[in-house]
């Protein structure tokens, strides 16, 4: 038995107590083994008894009493098989044993009595000592558990009520909560806190009696009605419970919790949609929201509104948004999944109940990676989760892309890894797989792609994340109640033997057989130990009698296992041996014989499809469902136009049921449906297409009549006028029913009994001066509609005034996004005179501020309103003046959203195929019994004698039978019995009319419209074509081919082709001859249609046309050979050098290709035989280059050869060529000061005198070269040097460069800061070429290294210069040399000579000569060095 134990204490060691409890039981089975033993060695023949003594009975409580009856009756049940054996030999070895005893006597029998029940006490108290301290143990450890699970946050297990009561009396609020540790708890009133201390003595009470809480409230007055919420809190979390109380002043019909006061105070007010959800066409792995509006706030909007799908409640998630504000409830999805799609449902709790709108999502597949891919797999589930296996499942996509789906690749991800990795790979024909090789308590999700042969699918959204896991555990638990509510957990591993090689399993079977594998279940052993088991697996074929063990990659720990490498055909039967650390048991009994099944069949379509009209742009499917098939998961929809062959998806989510509405269809259009089944085996065959249907609105019965408005009013009678319903259900209005109500009588009675056909009705004995109320019924063909509210109450008192009654009958026609047409019907009641003009006036909807539309009145019944703003809603009302003044206003319009709607249809204009001008309107989403009303200028029908009217479904054609100016004007046009506005208007001109009769003329009198007149072309061989080209022909079309008066045909020298699929005529002449000069007439003639081209072939145009057939006949046999694509040309690259190129074709291995240049070859020609291209390189052009370049190629196939003249105006034509590249070449002017002046300069990349000119220019005056200006050019530089620049020279100087007709111009100013620049680099080079001229200078005399024997006299001269004469001093050894004695100096001019007498060793070192003036100096230096006498001298390196 254990104890239930957090996860943290998983593959810890047992507890001591534990281990306890094992060590009696050890010690009472040695005990028991010893009592055998020693009864073998008695004489008595004694058998075991049972001994009871009340002395030693232990004292339990009732919970001990209740566990141990627990535990004995668990460890009876579940005493396994061996252990019952090994009881059963023990016994009977015991009895065979006694039978053999030999008696000694009653006292030795009594003694043997005695110590067994000595013995049996001692083993007793033990072991009800034992016993009570492992439950006490575990009672303990149970109450810690306890006392940890139920530390809880508060919830409420009774929350607060609502209350009415009556003024001045007593309210208790109460709820009961529970939480651990007890939380804390405060009251507020309307989100204020309440604190009894600031409030009259008495007047609130607080108490909490352990969870129960009360809050009472003494003597309510008005003031205490609000909302009162209760707020606990504790370490764990918080909650609140609120509740509303309404106090009562009145007694009476509104009183008690049914009035309109109390549920508002009670679910706030009444809240409405005031939008309307619509079909939404998501797509896979893209966002989409839903949103709909409401006419007041949502008091506690997460509470009150609510999201479902396919009637299930929706939460926020993750990919999940659902938000309230401003009145406005949305859902959010930011990655849709084919899961997404189903039946959205948004509901809005409200006093009078709950409202609600619902609309179906739609996700269709996302785009292949590849073109052809299928759509991917939905609905990824995971079940039979066991340790190490699991069985995957998944629905088919709906859309295959046209070719079937050949497999599914299944990929796994392991944790939160995020890595996805192909783990199996299932056949085409099945959505469930087994998945094995999982490790025990890790987490998986799982994914799936559709493989056709066009490639993968995307994949599928993962599955929920499965741990797996010994789902089996938990029957292994059994919960014993101890202590008056308490449980506690026991294992049945707890009581079984102690075991060590496991039992053999049992009930080996197949659970799940399917046409690729079997999964084969089995029982655990029992007793099955405690040490963990694996499992091996032996198969056998049926008749072969033998066993072979099934290899596994992974260890099989969980007692399923797919069996995925059977062959087909084959019987097999298993038998299944578990292991642990101890040892194999013996093998199961062998299972029943077990084969693979043939492949699973789709299910069969559904009958009786049936497709029924709906609204404009749905259709409503019912089809007969499959009956108890647990296989169907539900169906596929499919859809198209009629004509159409390609089918559609609809949903892509299978639908349950046996209806659907197909939404998002094209008003008008007609569709056929079918429908698939959808099961584990695949999508299953199509349903029989249903009968074409078109798109319209169901019929149904109308709503109400509204807004009813007194016309005009007799003594005795009134005239009442109304509005059409809203929504007239499909139909044609037939008529409407009234009824009137005197104000001073109870009943209502009905005004007609039948039909009165308009909005208008005149209602006769009435009592003068009795005020009536009136309602109407709208009836149609499928019955009468709503009733109405009551109008207004209208007295009846005869109409005396002056001023007129009100219009009615006020439409808004042709809406758009800035303007409309209002039109209305002229006041029944005229009053003192007659009409002479309306007042039209508007509002914004919302705004109670009327203003006019017109300065003033206009006179028709109709008014086009133009710059109105588009987004907006108006009210519009007319009011019909006469000479007393404006009378009545009408009934305002209702509020009118001006927009441009996408698929508002037009008037279109145009010709027909007879050549009639016609005006066209198309309104698909006109009812059936709609009317299409024309009008001209708005003044009633068209005129039968000018026009002629067609109509047909949905079309209506207006035919101008003899346009003229009396047809120009405005054309409009209303369908009638429309629940929205389908009118339209167009304004025929007189140009547009005049572009329209052109075209008619042209229609009924027509000519094959020419694309391309007569054309020449040259044929590689010289073939001469002849061709022209019309528009598409008939294959009835004709064509007479007239030369020079004369129909040919075709002949051998002479073909004509006539294609009339492409208009084409063509006239091929193989050998072009003075036979064939004249001129050439095309007639064609298709149907009405006819046109005639001709062509001229004479004169000079003939001639040159023979010419250019012979040459290109000849240029054709010279092809048939190696010959030159490109001729030799020259052209000159951006380095200024020539090259002479050519291209050669045609050519082989054995063609030869040469230069020649003047008839000698030249060896430094290039040719390569891959491309054919030939050059030659001409470095720097030059007078010796003028000559005659040819090129030859040649082989046995024939000669060609290609020539360039390089000399007169060719050579001229190259020479200019690389002129102007040289001028092109030409930098921007520099400017550089220089020792001289300043120089301004271009560097170029070739520059040639004859071919290129210079002229320098300042301030545009030309230079002349002369003492101060020098102009001249290099073959890289052209230059202009001004020597002792002056002021005078400042300015902009300009070269101009000319090659040819190339001319350029560079220009730099010399002003500014650039000529001070220049001259002072002028002024600084030009001083240091004086200092360096001038300075003191050693120029030359000194070695670097002198020898000199001692006792010698040494003589050192150098030459100096410098201006002044610079001062002159001696170094040695860096320091002065001091002239006495023997060292002297003597300077004649430049000439400067040191002379040492008598010369040592000390004298060795090294001297320099030092000169300076004022414009630098300078040091001459020299190595000395003095040897004795017989020694050899010595080279000495230069210090």
């Amino acid at each position: 038995m254990t104890l239930p134990h957090s996860p943290g204490n998983a593959g810890q060691p047992r507890p001591p107590q534990a281990m306890e409890v094992h060590r009696l039981e050890h010690r009472h089975e040695e005990e028991q083994k010893e009592q055998r033993q020693h009864s073998l060695h008695m004489g008595s023949s004694v058998r075991r008894r049972t001994f009871r003594s009340s002395e030693e009975e232990y004292q339990f409580s009732a919970a001990d009493y209740a566990l141990a009856a627990a535990l004995a009756l668990t460890a009876s049940s579940e005493t396994s098989w061996e252990a019952q054996m090994r009881r059963r030999t023990s016994t009977v070895e015991l009895e065979e044993r006694g039978q053999k005893r030999v008696r000694f006597g009653n006292d030795l029998e009594r003694m043997e009595i005695a110590v067994l029940r000595t013995q049996w006490l001692l083993r007793q108290r033990r072991d009800r000592k034992a016993l009570r301290r492992r439950t006490e143990e575990k009672v303990r450890e149970a109450k810690e558990l306890r006392e940890l699970c139920s530390s809880r946050g508060p919830w409420f297990w009774i929350p607060l009520r609502s209350h009415a009561v009556w003024e001045h009396t007593t309210v208790l609020l109460t709820c009961t909560v529970q939480a651990s540790p007890p939380p804390q708890v405060t009251w507020y009133k309307n989100d204020v806190q309440i604190d009894p201390r600031f409030f009259p003595a008495g007047k609130y009470r607080i108490t909490n009696n352990y969870g129960l809480l009360t809050l009472e409230i003494r003597r309510c007055t008005i003031e205490d009605a609000a909302t009162y919420t209760v707020m606990v809190k504790n370490a764990y979390g918080q909650a609140s419970s609120f509740a509303k109380v309404l106090v009562r002043t009145y007694l009476g019909k509104d009183a008690g919790f049914d009035s309109e006061i109390f549920k508002r105070m009670m679910f706030g007010p009444n809240v409405e949609f005031t939008s309307v959800l619509k079909p939404v066409f998501a797509r896979e792995q893209e966002p989409f929201s839903l949103t709909c509006l409401f006419s007041e706030d949502v008091l506690d909007a997460e509470q009150n509104i609510q999201w479902f799908r396919d009637g299930r409640l929706l939460r926020s998630s993750g990919r999940r948004q659902i938000r309230y504000a401003d009145r406005q409830a949305s859902l959010k999805v930011s990655c849709a999944y084919k899961e997404d799609e189903g039946l959205y449902t948004v509901q809005v709790l409200s006093p009078f109940g709950p409202r609600e709108q619902s609309t179906y999502v739609f996700v269709r597949d996302a785009a292949a990676e590849k073109m052809g891919a299928p759509g991917s797999p939905l609905n990824i589930r995971c079940l039979d989760v066991n340790r190490d296996c699991l069985i995957l499942t998944w629905t088919p996509p709906s859309d295959t892309r046209g070719s079937p789906i050949t497999s599914y690749s299944i990929e796994l991800c392991q944790g939160e890894s995020g890595q996805w990795v192909p783990c199996h790979e299932a056949p085409g024909g099945t959505c469930r797989c087994p998945i094995q090789g999982l490790i025990e308590g890790q987490s998986y999700r799982f994914r799936v792609r559709a493989i056709n042969k066009a490639g993968s699918s995307l994949p599928s959204k993962a599955s929920e994340p499965v741990v797996m896991g010994d789902h089996d555990e938990a029957r292994r638990k059994i919960e014993i109640p101890f202590d008056l509510g308490n449980k506690i957990m026991v294992s049945t591993e707890d009581f079984e033997d102690f075991v060590t090689i496991p039992s053999p399993p049992t009930n080996v079977h197949a659970s799940e057989i399917r046409e690729a594998y079997v999964v084969l279940g089995w029982e655990e052993p029992r007793p099955r130990g405690k040490a963990p088991l694996t499992y091996s697996l032996e198969k056998s074929v049926i008749g072969s009698g033998t066993w072979e063990a099934i290899s596994t990659e992974t260890p099989v720990t969980s007692p399923r296992f797919a069996l995925l490498d059977l062959e087909k055909g084959k019987s097999y039967v298993f038998r299944v041996r578990a292991m642990n650390q101890h040892g194999v048991s013996d093998p199961s009994l062998p299972s029943e014989p077990i084969a693979l099944r043939g492949k699973p069949a789709t299910l069969p379509p559904p009958a009786h499809v049936q497709a029924f009209r709906d609204t404009q742009t749905s259709v409503s499917l019912t089809w007969d469902a499959e009956k108890e098939s647990p296989e169907l998961l539900g169906y596929y929809i499919y859809s198209r136009e009629a004509g159409s062959s390609e089918w559609q998806t609809v949903n892509n989510k299978p639908i349950q049921g046996n209806k659907f509405t197909v939404p998002g269809l094209r008003t008008g259009k007609e569709y056929e449906f079918c429908i698939r089944s959808v099961s584990e085996a695949g999508v299953g065959e199509s349903s029989a297409a249903t009968e074409p249907i078109r798109v319209k609105q169901a019929l149904a019965t109308p709503s109400a009549p509204y807004d009813f408005i007194l016309l005009n009013c007799g003594k005795n009678d009134m005239v009442i006028g109304w509005k059409p319903p809203k929504r007239r259900g499909g139909g044609k209005i037939l008529g409407y029913f009234l009824d009137q109500h005197d104000s001073e009588e109870l009943d209502w009675h009905p005004v007609n009994q039948q039909p009165i056909p308009t909005q208008v009705c005149k209602v006769s004995n009435l009592r003068e001066g009795h005020f009536y109320e009136f309602r109407a019924r709208a009836a149609n063909w499928a019955g009468v509609g709503e009733l109405s509210a009551p109008s207004s109450l209208f007295e009846c008192k005869e109409w005396t005034m002056p001023q007129p009654g009100p219009p009615y009958d006020v439409q808004a026609l042709e809406v758009r996004a800035t303007s409309l047409m209002l039109k209305w019907e002229p006041p029944l009641y005229t009053g003192a005179g007659p009409v002479t003009g309306y007042l039209i006036s508007f509002r914004e909807e919302g705004s109670e501020q009327w203003k006019p539309v017109t300065p003033g009145p206009v006179s028709g019944t109709h008014l086009r309103i133009s710059d109105l703003q588009p987004g907006k809603s108006y009210v519009f009302q007319v009011q019909a003046m006469n000479s007393a003044g404006p009378g009545q206003p009408s009934m305002p319009t209702d509020p009118i959203l001006l927009e441009d709607k996408p698929d508002a249809p037009e008037i279109k204009v145009g010709v027909d195929e007879e050549g009639f001008i016609y005006l066209a309107f198309e309104a698909p989403e006109a009812p059936d019994s709609s009317e299409f009303q024309w009008s001209k200028d708005y003044k009633g029908p068209l005129d039968p004698q000018r026009v002629k009217v067609e109509e047909d479904v949905n079309k209506s054609k207006v035919i101008l039978k003899d346009p003229g100016l009396e047809d120009l004007g405005t054309y409009s046009v209303v369908v009638t019995d429309a629940d929205e506005d389908i009118s339209a208007s167009h304004t025929l001109t007189e140009e547009e009319l005049d572009k329209l009769k052109k075209l008619s003329h042209e229609i009924r009198n027509p000519v094959i419209k020419l694309i391309s007149g007569w054309n020449v072309d040259i044929l590689d061989q010289g073939e001469v074509r002849l061709w022209l080209e019309v528009e598409k022909l008939s294959p009835a079309a004709e064509l007479h081919l007239i030369f020079n008066e004369k129909e040919i045909f075709s002949s051998p020298n002479r073909k004509i082709n006539f294609d009339r699929e492409k208009g084409l005529v063509e006239v091929i002449i193989e050998n072009l001859s003075e036979d064939d000069k004249g001129s050439y007439t095309a007639q064609l003639q298709d149907g009405k249609a006819k046109n005639q081209i001709t062509l001229a072939l004479v004169d000079d145009d003939f001639d040159k046309l023979l010419r250019k057939a012979d040459a290109k006949r000849r240029d054709w046999k010279r092809k048939q050979g190696p010959y030159f694509e490109e001729p030799l040309q020259w052209k000159i690259t951006e380095d200024c050098q020539v090259l002479l190129t050519c291209k050669v074709t045609n050519t082989k291995k054995e063609t030869c290709f040469q230069w020649f240049f003047q008839k000698k070859e030249m060896p430094d020609g290039q040719y390569d035989p891959q491309t054919g291209a030939g050059l030659l390189c001409i470095e720097e052009l030059s007078k010796e280059d003028m000559g005659i370049y040819r090129a030859v190629v040649s082989d046995d196939r024939g000669v060609d050869d290609t020539i360039l003249d390089l000399t007169g105006e060719a050579l001229d034509a190259v020479f200019t060529e690389l002129g102007r590249i040289g001028v092109l070449s030409a930098t921007p002017l520099k400017i550089q000061g220089t020792e001289e002046g300043i120089r301004i300069f271009s560097k170029v990349k070739y520059y040639n005198v004859e071919y290129m000119k210079t002229t320098w220019f300042h301030k545009e005056k030309r230079l002349e070269t002369g003492d101060r200006m020098r102009a001249g050019t290099t073959l890289d530089e052209i230059w202009l040097h001004i020597l002792d620049p002056k002021d005078s020279d400042k300015g902009r100087y300009t070269l101009e460069i000319a090659a040819g007709k190339e001319v350029r111009q560079l220009s730099a100013d010399l002003s500014g800061q650039a000529f001070d620049d220049a001259m002072a680099e002028h002024q600084r080079l030009k001083a240091l070429a004086i200092i360096e001229k001038n300075r003191a200078k050693v120029v030359r005399g000194l070695p670097d290294v002198a020898t000199i024997m001692e006792d010698k006299t040494l003589c050192l001269t150098c030459i100096i210069s410098g201006d002044p004469a610079p001062e002159i001093s001696w170094l040695k050894n860096d320091q002065p040399v001091t002239f006495l004695d023997r060292y002297h100096m003597e300077v004649r001019g430049s000439e400067v000579t040191i002379t040492i007498e008598r010369v040592n060793s000390e004298d060795s070192g090294r001297y320099g000569v030092f000169v300076k003036n004022k414009y630098g100096s300078e040091t001459g230096q020299v190595t000395i060095s003095v040897f004795k006498h017989g020694e050899e001298p010595k080279v000495l390196k230069t210090m």
